[in-house]
C-alpha cells in the first residue's frame, strides 16, 4: 500500500508541474475518452440534462454532457495538486461574498454552508480553509483504512477537517458551538428515512433532511455557497447571503418547506454554470417510503 501511496503523490507531483493549459489539455483527452469513447454512463448524463433542460435539443444535450464530462476530468486533475496546496497559494481563488460568512458568524452560532457538486467543491472548500476559516464538511468515508487516510489526509492538511454523516449531529453540533463551519452537499439523492420529497427541475426527486434539521435545531445561519473554474483556471467561490429559516406551527412542514427552498437554490447554481454540474450521478431515482 505504501508503494501504491508513492506511485500516487509521484503522479500528482507530475501532473501539478504542468503549466495549466497542459493539464486543461489533459483534463480533454480524458474527458472525452471517457464520454464518446469508453461512453460510461453516457446515457444517464445526457437523460439528467433532458430532465433538467426539456427544450434542448439532442445535440446540444450531447455538446453539454461533454463539456460536463471535461469538467469533472478537470476536477481529477486538480485532486493531484491538493497535497501540495500551501497557505501562499491562495492566489489560485477568488473568494466572493466573505463578508456573508463573517456577519453569519457574529452570531456566534456557527455557520451551516448549503453548496453542491458544481465546478471542484474540494478545491473550494480547501481555498476557503487556506483563508484561515474553520471548515467541516459532511462527507462519506471509504470502508478501506489507506485508501481513506490518502484521501482525506491531503484535504486537513490545508485545515479541512471531516464529519462522517453517520451519526453526524454531535460532530455538527460540537463544530456549530465553536463558530465554525460545517458544509452540506444536498444536490445527491437522499432516499428515506433521512430524505423526503422535493422537486429538482420541476420533477419528484428526494434531498436529505440533515441540513434543515441542523437549521432548526441550532438556529445557525445557512449561508448558500458555490463555485466555478474561470477559463484561466482560476477558481472562484461565492458565499451569499444567510437564507433565513422560516418557522412553522406544523414542525415537520417547516423542515419540507426549507429543505424545498434550498433544493430550489441549488438548482439556480446549476442554470447559471451546467457545464460544470456533475450530471453523472443519478438524481431523479423513484421516491420509495
Amino acid at each position: 500500500m505504501h508503494l501504491l501511496l508513492l506511485l500516487g503523490k509521484g503522479l500528482a507531483w507530475t501532473i501539478k508541474s504542468l503549466p495549466w493549459k497542459l493539464q486543461r489539455g489533459l483534463a480533454v483527452i480524458l474527458g472525452v475518452l471517457w464520454f464518446d469513447v469508453l461512453r460510461i454512463r453516457r446515457q444517464v448524463v445526457i437523460s439528467n440534462i433532458g430532465i433538467a433542460f426539456p427544450q434542448m435539443p439532442l445535440n446540444d444535450r450531447v455538446k453539454l454532457g461533454r463539456r460536463g464530462m471535461i469538467s469533472f476530468c478537470t476536477n481529477v486533475i486538480e485532486y493531484a495538486r491538493l497535497p501540495f496546496l500551501k497557505r501562499e497559494d491562495e492566489a489560485m481563488f477568488e473568494i466572493r461574498g466573505l463578508q456573508n460568512i463573517e456577519t453569519a458568524r457574529k452570531n456566534g452560532k456557527g455557520v451551516l454552508m448549503l453548496t453542491l457538486h458544481l465546478g471542484n467543491g474540494d478545491w473550494a472548500s480547501a481555498g476557503l480553509a487556506l483563508c484561515g476559516l474553520p471548515m467541516h464538511l459532511v462527507s462519506k468515508t471509504f470502508k478501506t483504512k489507506w485508501l481513506n487516510d490518502a484521501w482525506f489526509g491531503m484535504r486537513e492538511k490545508v485545515g479541512l477537517k471531516f464529519i462522517a454523516p453517520r451519526n453526524s449531529s454531535y460532530g455538527i453540533l460540537k463544530a456549530l458551538k465553536k463558530n465554525e463551519i460545517v458544509i452540506f452537499v444536498q444536490d445527491q439523492f437522499t432516499g428515506p428515512p433521512i430524505g423526503i420529497k422535493t422537486t429538482f427541475f420541476g420533477k419528484e426527486t428526494g434531498t436529505g433532511l440533515g441540513l434543515a434539521v441542523m437549521a432548526q435545531r441550532s438556529k445557525a445561519a445557512v449561508i448558500p455557497a458555490y463555485t466555478f473554474r474561470r477559463e484561466d483556471g482560476k477558481t472562484v467561490v461565492v458565499c451569499e447571503p444567510e437564507i433565513p429559516y422560516v418557522d412553522n406551527i406544523d414542525h415537520d412542514a417547516g423542515l419540507a418547506h426549507m429543505t424545498q427552498v434550498y433544493t430550489d437554490q441549488l438548482e439556480q447554481y446549476v442554470r447559471m454554470h451546467p457545464e460544470q454540474w456533475m450530471w453523472l450521478h443519478k438524481r431523479w431515482k423513484k421516491f420509495k417510503y
